[in-house]
C-alpha cells in the first residue's frame, strides 16, 4: 500500500493533483479543502498522506485503483471514520469535504446538522446519519482547529449561516493565509455590499479588492 507521495505538483483540477516523482506521474483524488490549499503550489514539492481503494464492481472484473490524497495522517485517519456512514462512499466523501476537517469535526461533535447539510452531496438524513454515527468520536479532531477547541465552534456556529458558494470562498481565502475569522467579515461584507455575486469565483477577487480598499 501506497502511504505517503512526496513529488513535485504538475497540475491541479477539481478533484485531483497530478504529482510527478521521478519518471512517473500519479494521479491523487483530493478533497476540496486539499485544492484550496494547494492551489498556489504548482510546480513545487509537497507530501501527501495517502490511502488506496478499488473503485468499481468487483464481479463486473473492471477494477480500477485509485490514491486518495491528504495533508496529514490524521485526517486521512478522520475520513476513514467519516465514509464508514452508512451512505457515505469515498467519492462523495471526498467531494463533500469542502471545509478543513477540524470544522466539520467540531460540527459534528456539537450536533450542528445546518452547517454539515452545507457540505455538497449530504442532505438532511444523511446529516442526521453522520451525527448519531460519530458524535463522541471526533473530539481530537475538533481539537485541532486552528483557534482551539473553542475557538472552532465559536467558527462552526458562525460560518453555518454562510450558503456552500461563500464557503468555498472562506476556504479559498483561508488557503491564502487570510485569518478565519477576518475572511468570514470579508466574505459576509462582500456578500452584503454585492448581492448578486453567487460563486466563490466572483467572491474571492471580490473580497481581496475591498480588503485593500480597491472595492467599495
Amino acid at each position: 500500500m501506497i502511504a505517503q507521495i512526496e513529488g513535485k505538483l504538475i497540475s491541479l483540477d477539481q478533484t485531483s493533483a497530478l504529482v510527478k516523482l521521478g519518471n512517473l506521474s500519479y494521479e491523487v483524488l483530493l478533497p476540496g479543502y486539499c485544492i484550496s490549499f494547494l492551489s498556489g503550489k504548482i510546480n513545487q514539492t509537497i507530501i501527501l498522506s495517502t490511502m488506496e481503494y478499488y473503485e468499481g464492481t468487483p464481479g463486473g472484473g473492471n477494477l480500477i485503483p485509485r490514491l486518495v490524497g491528504f495533508l496529514t495522517t490524521g485526517e486521512k485517519e478522520f475520513f476513514a471514520k467519516f465514509t464508514s456512514v452508512k451512505g457515505m462512499g469515498i467519492r462523495k466523501g471526498l467531494k463533500s469535504l469542502t471545509i478543513p476537517i477540524p470544522t466539520i469535526a467540531a460540527a459534528i461533535e456539537n450536533g450542528d446538522e445546518k452547517l454539515l447539510k452545507t457540505l455538497p452531496g449530504v442532505g438532511k438524513r444523511l446529516a442526521q446519519h453522520i451525527i448519531a454515527e460519530l458524535n463522541g468520536k471526533l473530539e481530537a479532531y475538533a481539537a485541532q482547529a486552528q483557534e482551539g477547541e473553542l475557538g472552532a465552534v465559536k467558527t462552526v456556529s458562525t460560518a453555518s449561516s454562510l450558503s456552500r458558494y461563500q464557503l468555498e470562498a472562506l476556504e479559498i481565502l483561508v488557503a491564502w493565509g487570510e485569518k478565519r475569522n477576518e475572511a468570514i467579515e470579508l466574505v459576509e461584507l462582500a456578500c452584503e455590499r454585492h448581492p448578486d455575486i453567487t460563486t466563490a469565483e466572483e467572491l474571492v477577487p471580490l473580497a481581496y479588492r475591498m480588503k485593500q480598499g480597491i472595492e467599495a
